[in-house]
């Protein structure tokens, strides 16, 4: 996190990353994120879904397979299937596996005390001294930026693992509103804090309401802050319409101004479907976004496939308060 003037912007204008920003190596493409230099593999590793993977030694062998293959980014979160997630992963990134990684994990706490103890039981699990990136997780209150930055808050743990080289990039995640996440970033604007990264669904259908793509997205992009993406398929539910493909899923977020975007991978053949996604990738034409567009429109206007922005499904702080501190 870096001392910036936030730009106010906002509107559904659209940029990929130019042509310099984006590379391939063999089948994998490569974006640069944001301001940090860093390029990271154009498809990331979901840490919720491999942690749900009924054999252990399976969900290592995907995390394996995806880094030999060319994926860089992993994803990850403290609260993750209660430390399940984070205990894999660890282990998967043994015998030289870290260091051909961009790892990331995230905390729940919003108090100081709260933030730092899920910083240093993530390094645990994760068996490194350093992530490249740690975010704070679930900002979907517009009391959260307030919790995070006041006297006490967390943002003093995390700028303290900073400093201490705990900790690299810092950047925040959130599902619910896009105004929420405005409010975020004009709060660490106001403490002179710039963030790294910024994470938020983006999808195919996200376009037509509550739209991170058209609120945020803009913003991030004037800013040179990195956008991850997530919910590509809503957690199953937007493929559930019918109306869109798994590969359109992606293909669109990747459309969109993404250093990278997490996908859940839970088997091998999932994985096979996400390194396809990211090699086969071109950037879609005006005519193609807008049909895509135009077909999503009808089931996408009430939310009713976007569940995370509607409901409490995804609100894991919301059952488990004592994450917050």
């Amino acid at each position: 996190m870096t001392q910036s003037t936030q730009t106010q912007h906002t509107g559904s204008d659209r940029a990929l990353p130019s042509k310099g920003t984006t590379t391939r190596v063999g089948d994998m493409q490569y974006r640069v994120l944001g301001s940090t230099g860093e390029r990271v593999s154009l498809v990331g590793l979901g840490g919720s879904h491999i942690g749900k993977v009924d054999d252990e030694q399976l969900s290592i062998r995907i995390m394996r397979s995806a880094i030999d293959r060319g994926l860089t980014f992993m994803d990850n979160c403290w609260d993750y299937n209660e430390g399940q997630s984070e205990l894999r992963m660890g282990r998967a990134l043994r015998d030289g596996y870290r260091d051909k990684v961009f790892l990331m994990t995230k905390i729940d706490g919003r108090t100081r005390q709260a933030a730092a103890q899920q910083i240093d039981e993530s390094l645990r699990r994760l068996q490194t001294d350093c992530v490249d990136l740690m975010q704070f997780h679930e900002v979907i209150r517009l009391e959260d930026p307030d919790r995070i930055f006041s006297a006490g808050g967390a943002v003093e743990a995390m700028l303290a693992a900073q400093k201490a080289g705990k900790v690299r990039y810092i950047g925040f995640t959130g599902h619910k509103d896009p105004y929420v996440h405005l409010r975020m970033l004009t709060v660490a604007q106001e403490h002179g804090l710039r963030f790294d990264t910024v994470q938020m669904p983006l999808n195919v259908m996200d376009a037509h309401f509550r739209s991170f793509e058209r609120e945020v997205v803009p913003l991030l992009v004037k800013d040179n802050i990195g956008v991850l993406g997530m919910k590509s398929m809503g957690s199953h539910f937007i493929l559930e319409s019918k109306i869109v493909t798994p590969i359109e899923c992606l293909h669109y977020a990747m459309n969109l101004p993404t250093a990278t975007v997490i996908t859940g991978i839970d088997s091998m053949e999932i994985l096979e479907q996400a390194l396809t996604a990211a090699s086969t990738f071109s950037p879609l034409g005006e005519a193609e976004v807008r049909a895509l567009l135009e077909r999503t429109r009808p089931a996408a206007l009430h939310g009713k496939y976007e569940r995370f922005k509607v409901s409490n499904l995804f609100d894991g702080t919301a059952e488990n308060p004592e994450w917050l501190g």
